[in-house]
């Protein structure tokens, strides 16, 4: 599921010239970056924040328009919004449950990387020379670990009657043809190398292997057996059952006449066959597991990628608002408090952030960082001063009050685009959440208070249960990382 934003008004405009924003800053040179684990936290007094702008006390407060809402007779629920200012229009197309119910890793995401590639009319040429005649867009997703797939498309509003033929054609009739399925497997075990000649890449593997275990919401890639094993028949088979009507939703935003568009989509959905829902069971997240480090030995590595996090709500948790407030105060940019630590105080890194992931499953925060080999040991140290300082102390109100500015401007400046606008209707839908969700949203955050946060730490930065990946030359790391809890050390792919 994509990030879920909201709407963009004039009044937005207007509320802003008042809206407290995140004070501008102007950092201290950092400490030395030699500086090793030993060194002492107060360093970061060294940093310090300069120039702050005067700001408003009030909250943003808007009301969103929300989409109306409209059901097809085989079952398809179609979302409108109409927005007048540019003559485009966007469509997206979400069909649950995605990725969670892969019956092998990848079949979602080939199913849906395919649709373009063949039709019952059309081969993969012809596709994207109608795509491209009429200067439009038209692409589907299945990610990895998400609950859903989206296929969507978008163009000028003259040419809605054909992005809509294309559309539904590549959604309804798709022939996954044999041999440009090849070409496409190809493709992937080659991106399948790549990725696994990566860092980054092999430590959320393991990261997510340790919270998940064996359930669909550990993968995060195929893998090479999967990839050459996939049909053109299996694709077809699960195409068939979980590409129905009553498991999707059709959103669509832009300058549009909402009985109009209406008319377009029956014309080129209606004829899509009804049939069951698609029944799932979501599996059942395992509990957490003890504290535990795993290191994925990369021997010759020149430098540590660690990952630490925990297990925290399903998207529409009511802590979603104190958890966003808490990550934005730990990692969510360069004036974070991880940032600050290891980077301008120490210089360990070019960067360490933190972020909060949630879908219909229970997600996880997660914060990472990228470190030349010898500063592992400072690391480590800093990563959880920073996870136990935010259970042991409250947050500043400065600091606290910074940071919620700074979500809400961010909020507010990033609905300017209609795209946002339809996924904002789309989120609440999909994930159930109160009809004035984006309406009240920069109220709630504003609403986080110390106490509230702390007690969020406390409970979901659970140090009990860490889960810590570190990719890195083994034989250089192995010692420095005993020192923070009981190490496993494994291959790349999961081995021990």
């Amino acid at each position: 599921m994509k990030v879920r934003s909201g709407y963009f008004a004039t009044a937005v405009i207007g509320a802003l010239a008042g809206l407290s924003l995140t004070a501008a800053l102007a950092l201290s040179p950092s400490a030395s970056a030699q500086e090793q684990a030993g060194g002492k936290s107060t360093e970061l007094s060294k940093v310090e924040r300069l120039n702050r702008a005067p700001v408003s006390k009030e909250v943003l407060r808007v009301k969103l328009p929300h989409a109306s809402e409209h059901k097809l007779p085989n079952g398809l629920t179609v979302l409108v919004l109409e927005r007048h200012e540019l003559p485009t229009v966007a469509f997206e197309l979400e069909l649950r449950p995605g990725a969670i119910a892969d019956p092998t890793p990848g079949m979602a995401s080939f199913t849906a990387d395919m649709l373009t590639e063949g039709t019952s009319s059309k081969n993969s040429a012809q596709i994207a020379a109608a795509i491209e005649e009429i200067g439009a867009t038209i692409e589907a997703e299945a990610e990895y670990g998400g609950s859903d797939t989206t296929v969507s498309a978008s163009g000028l509003t003259d040419h809605m009657d054909e992005i809509l033929s294309l559309m539904s054609d590549v959604t309804l009739n798709p022939s996954f043809p044999a041999e440009e399925l090849e070409k496409y497997k190809k493709r992937q075990l080659g991106e399948l190398e790549d990725e696994r000649s990566r860092p980054d890449f092999l430590a959320s593997e393991a990261f997510h292997r340790d919270l998940y275990g064996n359930t669909n919401y550990a993968v995060t890639a195929a893998t090479p057996e999967a990839v050459n094993a996939v049909t053109s028949q299996a694709l077809t088979d699960y195409h068939s059952k979980y590409y129905v009507p009553a498991n999707a939703t059709l959103g669509i935003v832009g300058d549009v006449n909402t009985a109009d568009i209406l008319k377009l989509v029956e014309k080129y959905f209606g004829q899509w066959k009804t049939g069951p829902a698609a029944s799932m069971q979501l599996a059942q997240v395992p509990p957490p597991a003890a504290k535990r480090i795993t290191l994925v030995d990369r021997p010759g590595s020149v430098q540590t990628n660690i990952l630490a996090g925990n297990l925290t709500i399903k998207r529409n948790d009511p802590d979603y608002f104190v958890l966003t407030v808490m990550q934005r105060v730990l990692g969510g940019g360069p004036s974070a408090r991880l940032f600050l630590n290891l980077r301008e105080a120490h210089g360990y890194t070019y960067g360490a952030y933190s972020r909060l992931r949630t879908d219909v499953y229970r997600g996880m925060w997660e914060a990472n960082t990228e470190v030349r080999t010898p500063v592992t040991d400072g690391s480590m140290h800093e990563l959880l001063f920073e996870f136990g300082r935010l259970r042991t102390e409250p947050v500043p109100d400065a600091e606290l009050e910074e940071s919620k500015r700074s979500l809400v401007a961010r909020f507010a400046l990033s609905l300017e685009s209609s795209e946002t606008l339809l996924e904002n209707a789309l989120a609440v839908k999909h994930y159930g959440l109160a009809e004035d969700y984006w309406d009240t949203y920069p109220e709630k955050i504003a609403a986080v208070n110390a106490a509230g946060l702390q007690t969020a730490a406390q409970k979901y930065i659970d140090l009990d249960h860490l889960q810590i990946v570190a990719v890195g030359d083994a034989k250089q790391i192995k010692d420095v990382l005993s020192k923070y809890g009981p190490v496993e050390v494994g291959m790349p792919g999961g081995g021990k």
